[in-house]
């Protein structure tokens, strides 16, 4: 008995220690947390070509394939904040634009489209969703997200100071539906006007928002997604955002 009651004491410690390798191995497996600093600028005219001299002072950032299999095109943001607005751009590579909604507050996402949400104060569950398409069609919604339960809230009064300014152009072909292209650009400013009452805004230097960029394209009949801040199953899994830091 005694001897079988040491050997029960060694194979436990020997599962301890095995977990606790293990533990500390997956730990060390998770990505870090993404982290992106944006630079101050004053505000400038956005044209969808990425040119504006400000842009030239900011590297780009690279999302991540969501399936490994998928669709190898390059997509890449640039972020931006001015005293009255957040400014964003985004490059991709692309073949065929599927594009084909021509109004605003659509289904966007069932086709090519570019996606980025700010969630700037952490003790509350509502974000901001900002989504575009090639064709310059546009969804701005507010999302209040309880336990995963959520829906979006189209702006009211969207107009004047509280209305984003944004612009879109194909690279290597026309902006047409079903154009043959290289790629596409998105850029868009958003004014802190429109993100009211969300708390935690404007920023300042030093503040800290979450938020995420998203991308999904259907060439070849694929359904293919990346992302920032690597999430689950849904782009609104916002607790695993990554942060903006403004500079």
């Amino acid at each position: 008995m005694k001897w079988r009651a040491l050997g029960l004491l060694v194979v436990a410690m020997l599962v301890g220690w095995g977990w606790l390798a293990f533990t500390k191995q997956a730990v060390r497996a998770q990505p870090a947390a993404k982290v992106l600093h944006v630079r101050p600028t004053e505000d400038f005219t956005v044209d969808g070509s990425g040119t504006a001299p400000a842009w030239k002072t900011v590297p780009w950032e690279p999302l991540a394939l969501r399936v490994a299999d998928r669709l190898p095109y390059q997509t890449r943001v640039k972020t931006l904040y001015s005293q009255t607005g957040l400014y964003v751009l985004m490059e991709a590579e692309d073949r065929t634009l599927t594009a084909t909604m021509k109004e605003d507050f659509l289904d966007l996402w069932n086709e090519d489209v570019f996606e980025f949400f700010l969630w700037p104060d952490e003790r509350y569950t509502v974000y901001f969703e900002y989504e575009i398409s090639p064709l310059g069609y546009e969804l701005p919604i507010l999302i209040p997200n309880f336990e995963g339960k959520f829906l979006g809230w189209r702006p009211w009064h969207y107009d004047g100071k509280r209305k984003t300014q944004k612009a879109t152009t194909a690279i290597g072909g026309p902006k047409e539906s079903g154009a043959h292209v290289t790629g596409w650009r998105a850029e868009v400013y958003v004014p802190y006007d429109l993100l009211r009452p969300l708390q935690n805004v404007p920023p300042q230097p030093g503040t800290r928002w979450r938020a995420n960029f998203y991308r999904m394209d259907y060439d070849d009949g694929k359904n293919t997604g990346w992302d920032w801040s690597r999430v689950g199953a849904s782009f609104h899994e916002f607790n695993k955002f990554g942060t903006l830091i403004f500079d």
